[in-house]
Order: C-alpha cells, then structure tokens, then sequence
C-alpha cells in the first residue's frame, strides 16, 4: 500500500514548465525573427509531447508495446488530419 515517492512524474512536472516558461520567453521577449520564434516553439513543443509521453503515460512500461506504438501513430495521424483540416478550412474563409 505504501508506495515510493514518484519523483519522476514531479521532475517530469517542472521540467514542463520549464519548457512552457521558456516559449512564452522566447515568443514575447526576444528579438528573433517571427519564422525563427515559430520553430523554436514547435520543436520545444515537440520535446514537451514527448517528455509526457514518456514521463507521465509510461511509453516504457508494461508488456504491450506494439498496442501502445499503434495508438501513438493513431494519436499523430488524427492530430496531423485535424490541423491540415483545420488550416484547409480556414484558407478558404478569407
């Protein structure tokens, strides 16, 4: 009944934030340019999803991984179909 302390999901937590207070850093108050600012946020965002993945889903654990890889590719192909449908759409409303 008593388990250990999960140190790992409060490392897992500050390290997001981190990685958030860093993109709100990077969007408001650096000089860089617009195009650079958007990939410096994707890919920290990016290096966030993964760090949750494997932080507080446990990506790593348990005896079925060839499930676990499947709805990780479902997950990204409905993510990838939903922002190409979404920037599809609103192409067309201007």
């Amino acid at each position: 009944m008593h388990e250990k302390f999960p140190w790992s999901h409060v490392f897992g937590f500050l390290l997001s934030i981190v990685l958030t207070c860093m993109t709100i850093w990077i969007g408001l108050y650096t000089n860089f340019s617009h195009s650079f600012i958007l990939y410096l946020i994707v890919g920290l965002a990016f290096v966030q999803a993964f760090l949750q993945l494997f932080m507080f889903m446990h990506m790593t654990e348990g005896e079925d991984g060839k499930m676990k890889t499947a709805n990780i590719f479902y997950g990204i192909f409905v993510a990838v179909i939903v922002v190409l449908g979404s920037l599809f759409t609103m192409s067309f409303g201007m």
